[in-house]
């Protein structure tokens, strides 16, 4: 695997994201809903971009995780089959970060949270090489 060391990396900081995602939802009150579906959207594009790396491709400098995972299927077409919660997972990348642009609830964040954690078993299916386990 050409850039297996950087890939890794990627891999370590998504875990944190993710992480720091289920800590805040289990410990935090008030939960900041918009603070835990911001980390599940920064967990899934740096698994993504992880991905391309592993495969020699210099991932773009994007947020938009459908987009990403359309890069993805150049190298397999399985990336299709989480298109759609990589679109739904896409608006909170941006918008959650600044006050009264978004409203989001907790059956978002639990949404996000679901998403996340079936993304993360995908990938482990698609770079079972790279996984590193935080847990």
């Amino acid at each position: 695997m050409p850039h297996e060391a950087e890939a890794k990396q990627w891999i370590e900081f998504a875990d944190r994201d993710l992480a720091l995602a289920e800590h805040t939802a289990k410990t935090m009150r008030p939960i900041p809903y918009e603070i835990v579906c911001y980390h599940c959207q920064q967990f899934v594009e740096k698994y993504l971009k992880a991905f391309l790396i592993s495969k020699g491709q210099e991932p773009p400098y994007i947020h938009d995780l459908a987009k990403l995972a359309t890069l993805c299927e150049t190298e397999n077409p399985d990336f299709g089959q989480i298109k759609q919660k990589c679109i739904i997972l896409t608006e909170y990348g941006v918008q959650p970060r600044y006050p009264g642009y978004m409203q989001i609830i907790e059956e978002d964040m639990a949404r996000a949270l679901h998403f996340a954690v079936d993304i993360k078993t995908f990938m482990r299916e698609k770079i079972p090489e790279l996984y590193i386990s935080t847990e």
